[in-house]
């Protein structure tokens, strides 16, 4: 398939001609795009497109019209907010019929949507109050071709001629006579998120790679949330795309990460978004490329050991944009059968929630989610606000709960290996307990709101090293891989919030205090229980808050080399570079040393013990330079320093204060064996420790 991708690294403007609508809840920034967005590149030149959306005397054009004709006419805001929800347009007649020779039986062939074989494709789609459903394409010279009906409510033929490549819509009559055209909800691809959907063969990339890969142990994993539309692009392109982003692959790779997830690349209403307003969730977004260049990326990543997880969102769908939305005709007063009709279809982001109790919707769902993983090859999923799966309005939804059981399910049978995370943040153990949702871990709201209460307060005396404490020490259901930690997230700086950096040194977001205490919360990360997360830029210090149209200021990653490589050497010693730090692998915690006068705070991280294991971790929040500082050890011996956040080669303002080997005696302290005296403690800094093997 052509690719969309102007090389080396800048894409062609989408077509899209219909923006998302935000709404008023505090998340509405996750489902639509920035305004006033940069003017884009003029767009490379791309298959001709036939947009049926504009109204129904362009649909009803001659033959050749049809098959030749782009249409691209302004719809005005009238016609925009009409085809916010319907993506269609209603015709008072049917199409004219084909006149190629086509079976009148429906399909014996298993599966859903598009799926090409040797010599045709077979199109299955569920319209269960439909009258008709008929396809349209290239293959057809954009005439009708009749789909039969089959019990089930779907609609099913095989069509000879239609090959990967070409373009579609179904034309569908609905439960009361009248006719539209929709786009495939399960379209492998699309030209845009208002234009026609496009048949895929998954089978003809050819993986370089793949095979060769083995996702880490969760236990060594750590993550980099990355946004392919601002990760690698500059302001006036965009969005950056998939080639853009395999050109800084080299860069996580020597930062040591192992796992990418990506913020939701599912097909979403115009160009620049989160991501979180899925039109088309079994189409990668046009606007970053084909689905061949996904594929090519995740292969790019795998080669340098990089894992690949795919945020997904079924909590909502859109809410513009959506082929959904009245698809056969009967909306049962909202949206039709793909969504609840009552009380429960309200969600912060519009009243889209797919009706969990259907297990046609289930089923959509669980395939879309199997379809990354056996398609794509991802190495897992992260699963948008499963909170607002669970319940609707705060009630508890049984429903819900038997969707993401059903995903879970489904991942565990074929692919034990990959990891399905929840985004939850409702503290609830029963996401990742094999009895409840089964998850394999979650996002964690018990770390990051208390470290970053702690890290922004604005005096010393203000934070609460206890709290800290209990963040540290937290887990689900006992398991440290069950949870996973970060300071930055995109909800955490955005929506009114800020990164780290701007949140601790306001217009000052490259000073000292800035750097200090974000680098105490990126020590925290990667040294506590848990699977560590940092977001794109972190690394360098990126300030400001997240917009999907503001691409990462790489310029950073010189200005701040020192605190890159702070992340970098923190990163090994999670991960056990040098084979003396393997407790930060480990299950086990003690946090021994709790200084809330001094703002001090020690903990203990050991798998099996002893040297080479045994890590100890000692943070100062506070502003004092702290002298010949006693604590707890496991052991006696030389501890050596590992990591001391106040090394001038880090940032030249850092006070350098030397931190020697500790030896440690056997005279117990802090409820630990032995114990040892650390000669300085820089302000905001931390030390790590350990024993050689």
């Amino acid at each position: 398939m052509t690719s969309r991708i102007q090389q080396p690294s800048r894409p062609a403007s989408s077509s899209k001609t219909s923006a998302p609508q935000r709404a008023a809840e505090p998340r509405a920034q996750e489902d639509a795009s920035s305004p006033g967005a940069t003017p884009k590149a003029a767009p490379q030149p791309r298959p001709v497109v036939k947009d049926f959306f504009d109204d129904a005397r362009q649909a009803r054009n001659a033959e050749s019209q049809r098959h030749g004709s782009t249409f691209q006419a302004d719809r005005g805001p009238a016609a925009a907010r009409s085809a916010q929800r319907t993506t269609g347009t209603l015709l008072p007649e049917p199409l004219r019929m084909s006149a190629a020779a086509v079976p009148t039986q429906p399909s014996s062939r298993p599966g859903m949507g598009a799926m090409p074989y040797d010599g045709g494709t077979t199109f299955r789609v569920w319209a269960p109050n439909a009258q008709r459903v008929q396809v349209a394409g290239d293959f057809s010279n954009w005439q009708a071709v009749e789909l039969q009906r089959e019990p089930s409510g779907n609609f099913s033929l095989d069509v000879p001629g239609a090959k990967p490549g070409d373009q579609y819509q179904y034309v569908i009559q609905g439960k009361y006579g009248d006719w539209r055209w929709k786009g495939d909800p399960r379209a492998q691809d699309v030209t845009n998120s208002t234009g026609n959907s496009i048949i895929v063969d998954h089978k003809s990339y050819e993986w370089k790679h793949d095979y060769d890969f083995k996702m880490p142990p969760w236990n060594e994993a750590v993550i980099y949330e990355m946004h392919v539309g601002t990760f690698h692009d500059e302001p006036g392109w965009g969005p950056g795309n998939w080639q853009s982003a395999i050109d800084k692959l080299d860069h996580l790779k020597d930062l040591g990460i192992n796992v990418i997830k990506m913020m939701p690349t599912a097909e979403f209403a115009a160009d620049f978004s989160w991501g979180y307003n899925p039109a088309y969730p079994f189409a990668p977004e046009s606007a970053y490329g084909t689905p061949d260049d996904l594929k090519r990326f995740v292969d790019e990543a795998h080669k340098r050991g990089i894992g690949v997880v795919m945020d997904v969102v079924y909590n909502h769908l859109g809410p513009s944009d959506l082929p959904h939305w009245d698809f056969d005709g009967e909306t049962y007063g909202k949206g039709g059968s793909y969504f609840y009709t009552d009380w429960r279809a309200k969600t912060p982001w519009g009243d889209t929630r797919p009706d969990y109790g259907r297990h046609e919707v289930r089923d959509y769902l669980r395939d879309n989610a199997m379809m990354w993983l056996r398609e794509y090859h991802m190495d897992g999923l992260r699963v948008d606000a499963t909170k607002e799966i669970r319940m609707a309005s705060g009630v508890n939804n049984p429903e819900g709960w038997q969707l993401l059981r059903d995903i879970n399910d489904a991942v565990n049978r074929e692919f034990p290996q990959k990891i399905v995370i929840a985004e939850d943040l409702g503290g609830d153990g029963g996401l990742t307990h094999p009895d409840g949702a089964n998850f394999d871990s979650q996002w964690d709201a018990n770390f990051v709101h208390p470290v970053r209460a702690a890290l922004t307060a604005f005096s010393d005396s203000d934070r609460d090293m206890n709290a800290v404490a209990d963040a540290i020490r937290f887990k689900y259901n006992g398991s440290a891989t069950q949870r996973v930690i970060y300071t930055e997230s995109h909800d955490e700086v955005a929506n009114g919030k800020q990164r780290l950096p701007s949140e601790v040194g306001g217009w000052d977001a490259g000073g000292y205090h800035a750097k200090k205490r974000s680098l105490i919360g990126a020590a925290l990360t990667m040294t506590s229980p848990g699977i560590p997360m940092i977001f794109q830029g972190q690394e360098f210090l990126e300030d400001g808050h997240f917009q999907d149209a503001d691409p990462l200021d790489w310029k950073k990653k010189e200005t701040y080399a020192g605190i890159n490589q702070a992340y970098t050497d923190l990163i090994k010693l999670r991960r056990n570079w040098n084979d003396n730090t393997a407790g930060l692998r480990g299950e086990n915690v003690n946090v021994h040393h709790v200084n809330n006068n001094d703002k001090v705070i020690a903990f203990h991280r050991w798998d099996k013990g002893g040297p080479g294991d045994d890590t100890i971790v000692i943070v100062n929040m506070g502003g004092k330079h702290l002298s010949n500082y006693d604590l707890g050890l496991p052991s006696d011996g030389t501890w050596k320093v590992r990591f001391n956040s106040d090394w001038q080669g880090y940032s030249g303002d850092f006070g350098n204060a030397q931190s020697f080997d500790v030896g440690g005696r056997w005279s117990g302290k802090d409820g630990m064996p032995a114990s040892g005296t650390l000669n300085n403690l820089g302000p905001y800094s931390v030390v790590i420790l350990s024993k050689d093997k």
